[in-house]
Order: C-alpha cells, then sequence, then structure tokens
C-alpha cells in the first residue's frame, strides 16, 4: 500500500486545505553543478531544486516498504548518517523484521507542521506479520534542512518501532500451538492432533506374563503368542517395545492395563497427528513432516522456528494457513533485561477444516474399488471420482493401492521398514491415479467428438453413417475397423454415441479435421482437458490434449489426418485423468456449466463462527442446449437402449443412470473406464427422497483390465447403489471367465 498524504497544514496562508496527493518520487540529492574551468561567459545556471519535505518522507517509507533499506538510509539527514553506517542500519531493520515475522508494511502520513528549517511529521506504520498479527503503532519524526536545502530525517531507534528505544531489541517467544483438525462434511475428524502411546515392557520385570498377554491381546488385536515372539528376542533386563496406539485406545483400555504397569509394562506418550481415515482418504487428507531443508527459509520468513511439523501434501499442506494456529508473543526487552509486550499471546489453534467428502461413502468407494482390484484376474489398480454435479464438490476420490499416512510418522515403531515397504511397493500406492495418472480416455472422448462434430455445422444429431465395419479414408495401407465385425449399420450420431461406433467417429475426426485442424483440440481444451481442474490440495497432472502446434513442437512432426482420427476415439497422443473426465461428465450432467471440483465445505475460524467456502464456476461447456440434449440422449442409450454398450449391466436397476464406456488401448491390456451420472431420469430414492434432476457424476478407472462395458460398469453402478442406499448390492461379474 503506498504511502497516502493527509497533510494537515499549518503556519501557511490562508484557504482550503488542498485535495491529498501521491507525489512521484525525487531525487533524495541535487546533483551539484560542475566546477567551470573558465570564467563564465553567461549567467550561471541555478542547482537544481531540493526535494520537498514530503517527497523525502515518501522516499523513506517506500524503502521500507519494498524492503530498499538503502533508500531509506538515503533519505537520512548527514547527522543521522554519522551516527549510524549503512551497514548497521540496513542491518538493525532486517533484523527486527525478520523477529517480528512481518510480510507487509504500511504506511500513513497524517500530519505535517513545516517550518523554515525543520519540519515535524505524524505516520502511522502497519506491520503485518505471520506470527503475530498486525502491529500498529504512530511515529513522530522530524525532518531537518541541511547547508545545501535538503531535506533529511533525523533517525532514531525508536523510529523502527516507539518500543524500540536506544539499547531495545525485538524479541520473540514461541509456544507449541496446538494443529487445528480436519473433519469430514458431518463434522467427523479425518485428521486431529492427538497422542501416539508405544506400549513396551522388561521381561525379567513381568509378575504375570498370562495376564499381561491376555490383557494385551484385545487392544492390539494379536494373539497372546504373536505378542511373546515380539518381545522373545530381548535379553531379560531390556526394554523391548511391543506396538503404538493412540492416546485415545490408551485411555479407553487403560484400567485393564493399569495392573500390569509396575509389573513388566511400561507405557510413553507422544504428540501425534492422527488419521482416522487411514488409507481410505491418505491422497486427500495428505500427512505432516518436518520442514524441507530447501524450504526452510521460506517458512521461517513465514514466521516458523524451523522444528515445527507442517503439512507436506493433500489438505496437510493446502490448509497450512488454516491448521498452523498462532504460536507466542512478541516482547521489547531493555538492556537490563525489562521487558514490554508488542502483541499480545495468540491462542492455540487458527481454525478448522470442514472437507466435502462423507467419511462413510469415501470409505465404501475405496471399498467398492479394492473389492474389484482383489476379484480381478489381471487389474492391479484404479481410481474412482464422485462429483456433485451443480456444485463440483467432490464427495468421494478414492485411488487403489493405497496407504496409511501413519508410514510417515518416523517417530513409530519400525517407521523405517514401514515406509521402505511404501516406497518399494511396485503398485505405488502414493500415486494418486485418480488425479495424478494420466491415461488415453478411449470411447469417453467420443462425447467430445461428438459436441465438436455437431457444434461444427458438419453435422446435426439426425446426420447418418453407414458402418460397414470398415474405415479406409486414410488409404489401403491404415484401414480402421469397428469393435463389431460387420459394423452397426446406419445410424445417426446421437445412436453411434449409443453404440460407441468407431468409424462413425473416425469420419468425424477426419472431416473436422479437413474443416480446422484446431477445431477438436480447442473444443476438448474446452470441456475442461489438457490442464489442472484447480481442486484444493490434490496434486494434479495436467493431462495432454494434442493440436498441430504441439506435434511440431514436441515431435518435428506435421499433424496427420491419422492424428485426428485416433483423437476422435480418445486414443494417440490424447491422455486425460479420471479427475478431468468426471469434471466434464459433471458439466454434461448439470446442462453445461463446468463447476470446478472443491474438496473444501467450509472453513472455521477457531472460534463458534464457519465460513462457507464458494463453489465457482469456470465456464460453459461450447455446445448449445439442443446439441447437448443429443449428447445426453446418446449417453441415456448407453445403459437403457438395447443398442447401449452398458445396458446389460444395469439390467433391472432401480437408479436410472446414462454413461459412456471407454476402453483404453495400451498395447497390452487396456484401462477400462465408465463416466455417468444419476439420476439420469426422475427417481425416489430408498428413504422417500424425490430427486428430479442429476446429482452425481461418477468416473471409474481400471488399469488394465479389459472392457469399459465388462469392467467398469458395474463399478460404477456399485458407487450409484453405494450412494443412494440400494440394497441388496449387486454382486460383481465373475472377472475370471474370458
Amino acid at each position: 500500500m503506498g504511502l497516502f498524504l493527509a497533510l494537515l497544514l499549518t503556519g501557511c496562508g490562508g484557504g482550503d486545505t488542498p485535495t491529498p496527493t501521491e507525489p512521484p518520487p525525487t531525487p533524495i540529492v541535487a546533483t551539484p553543478p560542475a566546477e567551470p574551468t573558465a570564467e563564465p561567459t553567461s549567467t550561471p545556471t541555478a542547482a537544481p531544486a531540493a526535494a520537498p519535505v514530503e517527497a523525502v518522507v515518501l522516499a523513506f517509507f517506500r524503502g521500507w516498504e519494498e524492503g530498499d533499506y538503502i533508500r531509506m538510509y538515503a533519505a537520512l539527514a548527514p547527522e543521522s548518517q554519522a551516527a549510524i553506517d549503512s551497514r548497521s542500519f540496513v542491518s538493525r531493520y532486517e533484523t527486527n523484521m525478520g523477529v517480528a515475522t512481518v510480510l507487509a508494511v504500511e504506511s500513513r502520513l497524517l500530519a505535517i507542521e513545516q517550518e523554515e528549517e525543520r519540519a515535524e511529521l505524524q505516520v502511522r506504520v502497519l506491520w503485518r506479520t505471520a506470527a503475530f498479527g498486525d502491529i500498529s503503532r504512530e511515529h513522530q519524526l522530524t525532518l531537518v534542512r541541511d547547508e545545501r536545502g535538503r531535506w533529511g530525517v533525523l533517525w532514531r531507534d525508536d523510529l523502527i518501532l516507539p518500543e524500540l528505544q536506544a539499547g531495545w531489541r525485538l524479541e520473540a517467544e514461541y509456544r507449541a500451538a496446538e494443529r487445528a483438525p480436519i473433519y469430514d462434511v458431518n463434522g467427523r475428524l479425518l485428521a486431529y492432533q492427538g497422542s501416539v502411546v508405544t506400549l513396551g515392557v522388561i521381561p525379567e520385570r513381568i509378575a504375570d506374563e498370562a495376564g499381561l498377554l491376555n490383557a494385551l491381546s484385545p487392544v492390539l488385536g494379536l494373539t497372546p503368542a504373536q505378542i511373546k515372539e515380539i518381545y522373545a528376542p530381548a535379553r531379560p533386563d531390556w526394554y523391548w517395545p511391543i506396538a503404538d496406539i493412540t492416546g485415545d485406545v490408551w485411555e479407553a483400555n487403560q484400567e485393564r492395563l493399569q495392573p500390569y504397569l509396575e509389573a513388566g509394562l511400561t507405557v510413553s506418550e507422544r504428540p501425534s497427528r492422527l488419521y482416522p481415515l487411514g488409507e481410505w482418504a491418505a491422497h486427500l487428507i495428505g500427512y505432516t513432516g518436518f520442514i524441507p531443508a530447501e524450504r526452510l527459509e521460506q517458512y521461517q520468513a513465514a514466521g516458523y522456528q524451523g522444528d515445527e511439523q507442517v503439512g507436506l501434501t493433500g489438505l496437510e499442506a493446502w490448509g497450512e494457513p488454516y491448521l498452523r494456529g498462532t504460536s507466542g508473543a512478541l516482547f521489547a526487552v531493555g538492556p537490563s533485561g525489562e521487558r514490554l509486550p508488542i502483541s499480545q499471546e495468540g491462542g492455540g489453534t487458527a481454525g478448522a477444516i470442514y472437507a466435502t467428502i462423507d467419511l462413510d461413502f469415501q470409505r465404501a468407494a475405496l471399498e467398492a474399488l479394492a473389492a474389484a482390484v482383489a476379484s480381478h484376474p489381471e487389474s492391479e489398480a484404479g481410481a474412482v471420482v464422485v462429483i456433485e454435479v451443480a456444485t463440483g464438490r467432490l464427495l468421494a476420490m478414492a485411488s487403489y493401492p493405497s496407504y496409511d499416512p501413519v508410514v510417515f510418522d518416523g517417530r513409530r515403531l519400525n517407521a523405517g521398514a514401514a515406509l521402505g515397504e511404501v516406497l518399494r511397493n511396485p503398485g505405488q500406492p502414493l500415486l494418486n491415479r485418480a488425479a495424478q495418472g494420466e491415461y488415453p480416455p478411449g470411447s469417453t472422448f467420443k462425447i467430445i467428438t461428438l459436441a465438436a462434430a455437431l457444434e461444427s455445422g458438419l453435422y446435426t444429431p439426425e446426420s447418418t453413417y453407414l458402418s460397414t465395419g470398415e474405415w479406409n479414408r486414410l488409404g489401403p495401407s491404415f484401414i480402421q475397423y469397428d469393435w463389431l465385425e460387420g459394423g452397426h449399420g446406419l445410424l445417426t450420431m446421437v445412436e453411434a454415441l449409443t453404440v460407441s461406433c468407431n468409424s462413425c467417429f473416425y469420419e468425424a475426426g477426419f472431416e473436422l479435421n479437413e474443416m480446422d485442424a484446431d477445431f477438436l483440440p480447442v473444443t476438448a481444451r474446452q470441456f475442461g482437458l489438457g490442464a489442472p481442474t484447480g481442486v484444493e490440495g490434490v496434486a494434479e497432472a495436467a493431462g495432454l490434449i494434442p493440436d498441430p502446434a504441439y506435434k511440431l513442437a514436441v515431435h518435428n512432426l506435421p499433424w496427420e489426418p491419422g492424428d485426428a482420427v485416433n483423437m476422435a476415439i480418445g486414443q494417440g497422443f490424447v491422455l486425460a485423468t479420471p479427475l478431468q473426465l468426471a469434471y466434464m461428465t459433471a458439466a454434461v450432467a448439470n446442462g453445461g456449466q463446468l463447476m470446478r471440483p472443491t474438496l473444501i465445505d467450509r472453513i472455521g475460524d477457531g472460534g463458534d463462527n464457519l465460513f462457507a467456502w464458494p463453489v465457482t464456476s469456470a465456464g460453459q461447456l461450447p455446445i448449445t442446449p439442443e446439441n447437448l440434449a443429443a449428447i445426453q440422449e446418446g449417453m441415456w442409450g448407453v445403459a437403457n437402449s438395447e443398442l447401449g454398450t452398458a445396458v446389460e449391466r444395469f439390467e433391472r436397476f432401480a437408479v436410472p443412470v446414462a454413461g459412456k464406456t471407454g476402453t483404453s488401448e495400451t498395447g497390452g491390456r487396456p484401462h477400462a473406464f465408465f463416466a455417468g451420472y444419476a439420476p439420469a431420469a426422475p427417481y425416489t430414492a430408498p428413504n422417500g427422497r424425490v430427486i428430479a434432476e442429476p446429482e452425481i457424476a461418477i468416473v471409474v478407472l481400471m488399469e488394465r483390465s479389459g472392457e469399459g462395458s465388462v469392467v467398469a460398469a458395474p463399478i460404477f453402478r456399485r458407487l450409484v447403489e453405494l450412494y443412494y442406499g440400494v440394497r441388496p448390492l449387486t454382486p460383481y461379474p465373475d472377472w475370471t471367465s474370458p
């Protein structure tokens, strides 16, 4: 913020006070004329006028606001510069700004009284600090003229802060601040500051081994024999840790274990960040850890001491400003140790984050995915995303395999071994496949191709294409084949989406490329592909929407019609994340509005106040309502028409759904996709709730598992059943069959 001049003029002539203005910077020191080398032949040129007092004050405080302390030093009067050298001056400001964790300085000139050789000014200075809130003080400045008529500031230590008289210094006191919790949408804990209790034994002190083992067994979920095996290597007088439990578990079982505390059992407790959902929400919630060395300076500038635990991934990292809490007080300390408080000591926590996910549904979504992977003979990984179509709120996001965030707690028992196991896992459990996995989207991309075809003016929903099973417009050496031998016959564009006719979309991609090679890529980006969605706390891959410029820049090759033909069916260079496909599908379901995905429902301020997190639109799909309705009709047919590619998976299903299958070719076993929404028609849920419009969009990915209609569609159905409480759950098909 600039220096605002609100001048209270005194000692001047009558008249109204002029409108406050902000004069431009002017040189602090006027350059004297050069010494003449000969007698002048004309009247000497006058020396430049000295900067007015307002300009000198402006330079001083602008220098402070911008961290340019040399500029401030240049504005000092000669006697002040004689009293302190520039290096000491700069060090004085840098040190005090650092101790106070000042992020920004704002100043405002309140009043000035100017005489011939002296000016007195009143200035308000505001420090915005990272650790101590805002600190505001009013300063009294004196400016004097030197022998050349130049104004300069008479500097004193208390111009940094009025409490800093000569010999005084700033001192910060920090205390451990409890990290704020993260809740689900219903206020149930997803992450909180608790404690871990390590249970251990000293074998020679065990008085009743059978009793101790029987008491520990239900607490640890181990048999007495398994517990005894843990400390079997210990010598009689050794301390041997057995297991970690949370403080909550300890409190619940303290009465059971209390008799053994003086008879061989030992207990040690330490603070820790706890994650009740464990692996079920790890990719969303993230984890904490010590400040990375390469970012230490950045954190210290924001008021951290350097030894704190901070959020490193997920909502823990994104929400650091809300979760970290306040952590101390600032004092002015005199030469004899006397202390003056500058700021009040802060409280323990700053606030809380309420995520959009429901704890039970998030767990159920990952369990459904894990069960599918476990029962499938080929697939070892997958992802699901569930979005509320009207708002973009993420209701579930699951990636499998997953991990438990506690593996990053280096103080836990066997921490190194547990983390090493995760890092070495070939399934890459740390990878959030829902947002970081980039895959050819396969036939789910045909939604975009149909939109582009209809909006181009080359096609209407009623345009027909005769599918014979072969397509040869790239020449006899590049004949393409439909997935259905012999083709699908005469189809409208809407029917082509329902039956996922490849040759129809080859044709559309070819024609669009002939019209404008950039038209389909631009449409795909307008549908949300090719860039991160921007969801809070989730590391995202951008995916890839290729175009002629991309191919030339990256591959040094010209764009060919075959590139457009491949792109039209979601193959070739095209890559997308499941989250991007869900983002797109939600917009198709809600009438064309791209609602930016969000993981935040509301934010707490540490007291009783909760603030709703805004939902935002990223724009409209580039499609008319009539053409969007045609796409919705084609997706409805996928699950409900006798020609639909997934109609067998939704037979006798109570919830009306619409969607698109996708089989993503990889060179090996393909990835299976299903992207859809529910309800696709008015529906009355088992609890009696009447739903007139689509509520949820879901995308399912199963890596290297086969066709989307066979593998991904049943998982989509399971998620819809879980969301609406439809029972019994439909069993997964027997994927072990060819």
